[in-house]
Parts: C-alpha cells; structure tokens; sequence
C-alpha cells in the first residue's frame, strides 16, 4: 500500500483543491491518499464546500493561523510518520515550506511540489524564500504550465522542472442538451449566453467581461457561477450599466456539467491565472472558450473551437466574444480535452515520478 499526502494551504474551492481531490479519485488500487489542509477546520471547511463531506476521513485540518508557526512543521513531521506517508506532494510555497521540511524531518522518501503560477514570483522576497525552500528541500519539480515553468527557470534559475498540465474528469464534464439544461437552471432559452464560473474576485476579472457585455447587442446574456467579496460591486456595475436583464447571478453551482451545458460560450476574463481547470470543463463539455492571456491559461484550449485575448481590455474581449458567437465550429473542443486535459493522464504522470518502490 502506497500512501501519499497532498500539502494545500487550505480546502476551499479552487483548482488547486479540486485537483487534490480528483487525485484521490483516480489514485492507483493500492493506494491511500490523504490532504492536509494547513488553514481552517474540518466542519466549516465541509459547510462552506459540500464536495468534501464524502472525503472526510481523508482530510485533516491544523487551523493554522496567520504567521509563521515554526511548531507546526514537527507537528506534520509526527502525522506524516503515523500515516506512514510514502509521498507527499506540496501545492505552493506555504505548504512547501511546512510540508516539505516536515517531509525531510519524517520517514518519507519522496516529495513532489507543484507550483501552481508563477506570478508570486515577481515578489522579490518570495522568490527568494522559494528558491531557498527549493534548494534545501530538494523535491521534484513540476510546474502544470509551460509558463510557469519558463518563469520558474527565468526567476529561480532551475532547470529540473517536470510540466504536468491539470486535468479534469471528462466522464463528468460530458455533452448536454443546452434548453434543457437552461431549463434546469432557470435561464432563458432564446439568447445568446456566456458563462464565467469562478470566485467573485477583482483577480478573476467579471468586472472586464461584464464591461465587454455592454459592447454587445441585448441578445447576448452573461450568466456568472460563484461568489466572492466582489459580489456586491459587481451587482452595482451591471445596474449602473442597465444590465439588469441580461447578467445572471446564479451563485455557487453544484452540478457544473449542468452549467457549462447551457452555455453558447465560456470566458475567462482573469487577471492573473495558473492553469485554469474551468476552460477545460467547458470544453469537456463541447463550448468552446475564450480566455485572457495570463498564466497558462491559453495552453487550457483547442486551437480549433477557442481563443485568447489580451487581459484587462474589455473592447478586444467583446469583438472576440462577438466573432466566437456568430462562428461555426466543424469541430467539438471536447475531443482536443479527452486527449490532452483528462484527470486519469495527470494522475498517471505524477505516478510515474515515484522511485520504482513507491510506485502502486
């Protein structure tokens, strides 16, 4: 039995937590993953994410609190000898520097770290905290984007970088019956509609798209999943802009196929990204996708049914949402995600870094 321990700084909606999560999923037969969550507790973290009521055993909360807690490092050295964690594997530089000195401190013998973006980076205190936790911990590298890692090697002067592009889970993310599932959510039938799932923040740019909306003509709506601190200023935007009637507030969505299936299109109009699972959803559903071109996003897409634009410029993404609305795709983006951006392909990748003994 092979167990591995995935290090996040917290369990709350996200790409990086919902990757940890598919890797439970699709691990190997013989093998026994847990997550540590350094923020936060258990219950709360489960009322506020419902997804993770069915992984309950296997998270485990320290409520960390603001600030460096030297303590806690021997206290994840101790469970991850009790878990008799064979890997464990870091998501960002806090969790790198907790779980991967408590790894080095403990019994494990492989530790993997993913960096997730590289934007952090610009930081010149963090780069240099990074590339120092990197030399002395000494994992395996991986970044998920081709961009992040020419940033790591540009910032950090690393070569030894696995890429490992994020996948999702495509027997979920599946093709639909656009009325109906419009129908489902309670949306208009006879529109033109764009989606954008993600938190209701300043960084995830609603307030770019919703700008580039009022460029378009009243038969196109825009229909926003999720919530976030900006929720109320976004509201106030679309009234200001007399968009009432075409923005559509649907909060946080449990079934997203169901989501991505009404759409004629997906944005996102992010300011700063990773490798952004939500494009690949939406193509898995066959919608194709426009992004902004930050982080890794671009290399999310099917160069055939999808397209980028440059970030924070509403102007250029509403002549691209215009001529992606009215174009006729020969082909569907799902098939480019099946081959590329499928959950099963990362989870035998990282795998396959194991030392032979650790492999299941």
């Amino acid at each position: 039995m092979t167990t591995v321990v995935h290090v996040v700084q917290h369990l709350k909606p996200g790409g990086i937590e919902t990757m940890a999560l598919d890797l439970i999923d699709f691990g190997g037969v013989n093998e026994r993953t847990y997550i540590i969550s350094l923020e936060g507790k258990k219950v709360h973290a489960i009322e506020q994410w419902p997804r993770l009521k069915p992984y309950a055993e296997n998270i485990i909360f320290f409520n960390k609190q603001p600030g460096i807690t030297p303590l806690l490092i021997v206290k994840l050295a101790r469970l991850l000898n009790k878990l008799k964690a064979n890997v464990v594997h870091t998501h960002h530089i806090g969790p790198l520097l907790y779980g991967g000195l408590a790894a080095k401190l403990a019994t494990t013998n492989c530790l993997i770290h993913t960096e997730h973006d590289a934007w952090h980076l610009n930081d010149s205190r963090r780069c240099s905290v990074q590339k120092t936790l990197l030399r002395l911990i000494q994992p395996i590298l991986v970044a998920d984007a081709q961009t992040v890692a020419e940033t790591i090697r540009r910032k950090l002067n690393i070569d030894a970088i696995k890429i490992i592009p994020n996948g999702i889970d495509t027997s979920k993310f599946i093709l639909g019956n656009k009325i109906k599932a419009r129908q489902e959510l309670q949306l208009p039938t006879q529109i033109k509609l764009i989606g954008c799932s993600g938190r209701l923040e300043h960084v995830k740019g609603q307030h770019i798209l919703i700008d580039a909306l009022h460029e378009l003509s009243s038969e196109v709506h825009l229909v926003l999943a999720g919530s976030g601190t900006m929720e109320a200023n976004l509201h106030q935007q679309v009234s200001q802009l007399k968009l009432n009637e075409r923005v559509h507030f649907l909060g946080r969505i449990d079934n997203m196929p169901t989501f991505y299936q009404s759409l004629d299109l997906f944005c996102l109009p992010s300011l700063n990204e990773g490798f952004p699972l939500s494009p690949l959803e939406a193509q898995s559903c066959g919608i194709p996708s426009l992004v902004s071109d930050v982080g890794g996003a671009r290399e999310t897409l099917c160069v055939e049914c999808s397209e980028y634009v440059p970030s924070n410029n509403a102007t250029l993404m509403a002549k691209s949402l215009f001529t992606m609305l009215n174009k006729h795709y020969s082909t569907s983006p799902r098939d480019f995600i099946l081959k590329h951006g499928d959950v099963r392909l990362m989870a035998e990748r990282y795998a396959a870094l194991r030392p032979v003994g650790n492999q299941v």
